[in-house]
């Protein structure tokens, strides 16, 4: 495929172009080889990849993408506004646009989008609509996992997946759409037949700097054209600020508003949650699912909601929601052979961590004993947030290191002391994660539960820009076999 093509897709944002070559890839990392490539000198935040082009031509680039010429490389230059809405497209068009061939199914909001995904992909698989997956956890076609290191990939990885869910037959594909992917424009040109909003906190303002940003963000995401159809948690508080003035057809769900979708009879108990689902007054199905919390059936209502808007019929929206028993390290409980329990869960928000806590004080026999950190260079903001719902929550805290990039992971500790102090929480720091977790399962009795906070199924510590093995699950199994 010719550079002018791929301009052609992009043509909104283009200035210039300067030659033309055939392309047969695509790139945005400098350091990787490629054959015949194209690559896009992307001005970031920390920093401006036109310093790296000439990298990218010794391995293998023919061309370039550019904010401005670069004079001195004797390569086709197509010089654009706005360069990561321009890769978007590009990488659409050079993939075949497979986006448009697809039943594409979007989910925002800033807890809940793994699980919604998982239940979702349930109930498609019940109803034998072949599907995708895309979000935090990786991405999968059909039964094939494919790890990814972004919840919504960069615009490149993303139309190669859909190239190949394409390829492999499948129909629908639901992906999680975070806010970091809205403003960097990973997603401009693809149109969603479903999405849904699933709630709205505090997270992420290391980048968005403000709330309002972060929320105008996902609301962009509605009323931007992108979305023919939508779903929204009406008891969220700032549903009403987005569908205010949306012009597409939406649906509600929630528990304590009035809602099209809506769950009643909620009964929650370690073993899951049951409840009846009720569908515009008019039908209603009795549900058991083996997955607990009460944040689980708002997980679940926006699944149906999504699956109604593909047009799944309800006892398969039903019969998807009882089928799944787990979401990796989205409040799993490991099979540990002890009298207490270990619950695995990503919980890395004030608000996410009180649901988690929440949901296990309603089951828990005797103490819940936590453990947990939070992420270096992200949101000062929410560690002493996060620090006072653990002192609050739980019965004992084990503040340790989460991810501290390249922070002082001691430094990190003590901004969320600060929280923690404001409650009567009983509390230790212990910055070693591994120490902090064998320091729970050693203190562990009879009717205890231990939450391993924070990491959920990551398989990896992220210390000084270099992420080192560490999987909670086997690191669990290790130290229980001592």
């Amino acid at each position: 495929m010719y550079l002018k093509q791929l301009a052609q897709a992009a043509e909104q944002y283009c200035i210039d172009l300067i030659g033309d070559c055939d392309i047969r890839s695509l790139s945005q990392d400098s350091r990787q080889k490629t054959d015949l490539g194209l690559f896009f000198c992307i001005s970031g935040t920390h920093f401006d990849a036109h310093a790296f082009a000439p990298q990218a031509i010794s391995n293998g680039a023919v061309a370039l993408v550019v904010r401005h010429l670069l004079p001195d490389l004797a390569v086709p230059q197509l010089v654009v506004t706005d360069d990561r809405a321009a890769m978007a497209l590009i990488a659409a068009e050079f993939y075949g646009n497979p986006a448009q061939k697809l039943r594409m199914i979007g989910i925002t909001g800033t807890k809940g989008k793994t699980t919604t995904s998982y239940l979702v992909k349930s109930i498609l698989d019940y109803a034998g609509i072949p599907n995708g997956l895309i979000g935090t956890t990786g991405n999968k076609i059909g039964s094939q996992w494919m790890r990814s290191n972004l919840t919504t990939p960069d615009p490149i990885e993303l139309h190669d997946t859909l190239r190949q869910m394409v390829d492999a037959g499948v129909e629908a594909v639901c992906m999680e759409v975070s806010a970091h992917a809205l403003a960097m424009r990973r997603l401009d040109g693809i149109t969603y037949e479903a999405a849904c909003f699933t709630n709205f906190s505090q997270d992420h303002l290391d980048y968005f700097e403000t709330m309002d940003k972060y929320f105008d963000t996902k609301k962009g995401y509605f009323t931007s054209g992108a979305v023919k159809n939508a779903a929204f948690n009406v008891d969220d508080d700032k549903t009403e600020d987005i569908v205010r003035s949306l012009a597409i057809p939406f649906s509600t769900y929630g528990i304590s508003a009035n809602a099209d979708i809506f769950a009643r009879d909620i009964e929650i108990s370690e073993n899951g949650v049951d409840f009846v689902l009720s569908l515009w007054n008019e039908q209603r199905f009795p549900v058991h699912m083996k997955m607990m919390g009460m944040f689980n059936v708002y997980n679940a209502l926006a699944a149906t909601a999504l699956a109604l808007i593909m047009g799944v019929e309800p006892r398969a929206v039903c019969a998807g929601l009882e089928q799944i028993t787990s979401v990796p390290g989205r409040a799993e409980v490991l099979d540990t052979h002890t009298p207490y329990k270990v619950v695995l869960d990503y919980s890395h928000s004030p608000a996410a961590m009180e649901n988690i806590l929440e949901t296990v004080r309603g089951f828990v026999r005797n103490r819940i004993i936590l453990v947990f950190g939070c992420g270096g260079d992200r949101d000062h903001g929410k560690r002493s947030l996060m620090g006072e719902a653990a002192g609050r929550g739980s019965d004992y805290t084990i503040i340790t290191s989460d991810n501290p990039r390249t922070e002082n992971p001691l430094n990190i500790l003590l901004d969320i002391e600060k929280g923690i102090k404001r409650t009567r929480g009983v509390y230790e720091l212990i910055e070693n994660r591994r120490v902090a977790i064998n320091k729970a399962l050693t203190m562990a009795q009879e009717g205890d539960v231990v939450i391993l906070a924070g990491k959920g199924d990551e398989t990896y510590q992220d210390i000084n820009g270099v992420k080192k093995p560490f999987d909670e699950k086997q690191i669990v199994k290790e130290l229980l076999s001592r």
